[in-house]
């Protein structure tokens, strides 16, 4: 792949998506224990190419948005407008201070786009302005009349079906949904016809069939049987931590800074919490444990934050082609109160994990003054963690 100067993609996500059925907005449901949005979003969030991601959502569904988009890096979401061209255009704008060479523009609905497409379209707009993927119809398309009878068999050698992200020059896109917009031109179904109308010379490069847009409840069905079928190996691991406490300002706990009368003794940061789950995680994988991997004679991980240590984890899950289903953590302290600092806890752990909030919980627990968690001498941490990863024929991975 050609490395552009600068490429930015949009990810178009205002729209309602009423012929999916009942759920909500389709971008914000559930695929495979993963928001559509989420999965649409990371391969253009990670991409090495693109240095923006712009999304455009509905002014309605920002907390959905939020949720959906928790531990992605990308611009502030801009508000769509009625029409997915409008949506377009305020994405568009809201890039132009940033001076992008070229513009992918993404359905929210395409949840199973590769980086390898990603590649492929910085290449085309690099070299032909405009440019989208495609890929064969192999199935007879006939032309319908009015009457509902066949009027034409149309030959397949010279049709294709249109995927996105479509990609293009950002200067010459940008102008054309600008005097679009001047014209009251409002009815273009995708940004390559917009595009063909403002006079640019549409080019097409090797789509995926995977690339599908997801638009009805069968839809939906389908790849979630189909991902479910694919990462059969259900496992779960737990995990346990302590640590003493020793004279301090402050404690690190599930990733969130507490301030306190003590602080942790420990080789790192000390958060019983995260380490906790790093081992549940392992545990899952059959991979050893946090000390295997970051072990304490290592002066390397002396003061170390622990969220390199989950990031790591659960890296380890991705590179098996899995996925962490959920996450369970239970503290073990008289003080402080863990109940105030839960949201915060789990937010932050799924913006380390990529996981969605709704699936990890964040308990505590007392041992009624009993031992050395009641004397407050320490914080012990217990944790679960249930994974997915792809079964094969063996029954190993």
């Amino acid at each position: 792949m050609t490395t552009p100067k600068r490429a930015a993609a949009i990810i178009v996500a205002a729209g309602r998506g009423l012929r999916a059925g009942t759920g909500g907005p389709k971008q914000y449901r559930s695929l495979g224990g993963r928001s559509v949005l989420s999965r649409a979003m990371e391969p253009f969030c990670t991409h090495s190419g693109i240095f923006a991601v712009q999304p455009v959502r509905n002014p309605d569904d920002a907390a959905l948005f939020d949720e959906a988009a928790c531990g992605l890096k990308y611009h502030p979401a801009v508000n769509g407008g009625a029409t997915r061209q409008a949506s377009v255009r305020a994405g568009l704008e809201a890039l132009a201070k940033s001076s992008p060479d070229v513009v992918l523009i993404h359905d929210a609905a395409r949840a199973f786009v590769t980086q390898a497409v990603i590649s492929r379209a910085i290449d085309a707009a690099l070299t032909t302005g405009a440019a989208i993927p495609v890929v064969a119809v192999t199935d007879t398309v006939k032309l319908i009349g009015e009457s509902g009878s066949v009027e034409a068999t149309p030959s397949r050698a010279h049709l294709r079906i249109a995927q996105t992200p479509q990609a293009f020059s950002f200067d010459a896109i940008l102008d054309a949904h600008r005097r679009a917009a001047h014209e009251g031109r409002d009815d273009f179904t995708d940004d390559s016809a917009l595009a063909e109308w403002a006079g640019l010379t549409v080019a097409t490069f090797e789509g995926d069939a995977a690339n599908m847009k997801l638009t009805t409840p069968e839809d939906f069905a389908r790849e979630e049987a189909r991902l479910g079928a694919a990462l059969g190996d259900i496992r779960t691991g737990t995990g346990y931590d302590v640590h003493a406490l020793t004279d301090g300002d402050h404690l690190m706990l599930c990733g969130v800074r507490v301030p306190f009368t003590k602080a942790f003794l420990a080789h790192s940061d000390g958060d019983v919490g995260l380490h906790a789950i790093v081992d549940a995680i392992l545990g899952a994988l059959a991979d050893g444990d946090i000390g295997s991997h970051f072990p304490p004679s290592d002066p390397k991980w002396k003061g170390a934050a622990s969220d390199q240590f989950l990031a790591h984890a659960a890296g380890l899950v991705t590179q098996r082609g899995g996925r962490i289903a959920n996450l369970e953590v239970t503290m073990i302290c008289e003080a402080p109160k863990i109940g105030p600092l839960r949201d915060a806890m789990r937010a932050r752990i799924s913006e380390i994990t990529g996981l969605p909030v709704s699936r990890i919980a964040v308990k505590a627990t007392t041992s009624e003054r009993l031992g050395f968690t009641g004397r407050q001498e320490g914080i012990a941490a217990t944790a679960s963690a249930t994974i997915r990863l792809p079964w094969n024929e063996s029954g190993s991975n």
